[in-house]
Order: C-alpha cells, then structure tokens, then sequence
C-alpha cells in the first residue's frame, strides 16, 4: 500500500478591481458571469458549469486537457454576504482521485476607486498529488481571468 499524506496549507491572494463591490460580486453570483472566467487553460476540454448561488448551494466544473487526466472541481457554498463576502468549502479530483479539501474565503471590500478582493484558502493536499503553491499558482490565473471578464 502507498504511504498516504495530508499537508495543510493557507495562502492568501489580494487583487484591486476598478470595477463596483456589486460587479465583482455579481461575477461570482450570476452562473452565466461565472462560467466566463471560472474555466482552465484555453486548450482543455470542458465540461458545463454548474452553480445554485445560495447557502447550502452547490457548484462544480471540470476540464482537462484532450484525451488526458479531468480536473474535477465540487464545492458546497456555506456562506453568503452580498456584495461582501463568500465562503464556501470545496474538493478536487484528477479522474477519480481526490486530490484535496479546501474552505475558500472571499471578501470584497470597498476603495475609492473600485473593490479590493481578498481571497484565503485553507487546504488539505493529499497523498501528494498538489500542493499548495500549485493551488496558489492557479487560482492566481483564475483572478487574472476575473479581471479581464470585469473589463469585458
């Protein structure tokens, strides 16, 4: 039997929007916004976004690239502040392997000119299939996706 393993991590990203709490919310909220940016590299496969905005909500979404491993991803939104905060925990699978656990945090906060987003995640990594710095890494490239869908 392989030797199993679970490394906790957390990382927060921060990123300024010159756009309204309400626009950058409504990003997250509205299913057809989401499915816009919330989506990996241009050359996967992919299949349907799914979101029911509300606590107790479910979404999901999955893709990969052509003919190889899908990256599944499956969250349970727990909390909902409009305009100001969401929480929701969530797992990730290649193929049918789980590969983490993670509670998601994002809050939008005010600022002269737009909403400064604050994003943290505490994950679990499992038997070595992702860390954190991966986990980091694409999340990164999901809030640059969010950025230019807010300037579309």
């Amino acid at each position: 039997m392989s030797k199993r393993t679970a490394t906790h991590a957390t990382f927060v990203i921060e990123r300024e929007y010159p756009h309204p709490l309400a626009k950058v919310f409504a990003a997250f909220a509205d299913p057809k916004s989401k499915a816009k940016w919330f989506v990996g590299p241009e050359n996967w496969e992919k299949s349907n976004h799914q979101l029911d905005f509300r606590v107790g909500g479910k979404e999901s979404v999955s893709g990969g690239p052509p003919g190889g491993t899908v990256h599944s991803y499956n969250g349970t939104i727990w909390d909902i502040v409009e305009n100001e905060r969401i929480v929701l925990a969530y797992d990730m699978h290649l193929d049918e392997q789980r590969i983490s656990v993670s509670l998601a945090t994002t809050e939008i906060k005010p600022t002269p000119t737009g909403a400064h987003l604050i994003y943290t995640e505490q994950g679990v990594y499992l038997d070595g299939y992702d860390d954190a710095g991966q986990r980091e890494e694409g999340t990164q490239q999901l809030l640059s996706q969010l950025g230019a869908f807010l300037n579309t």
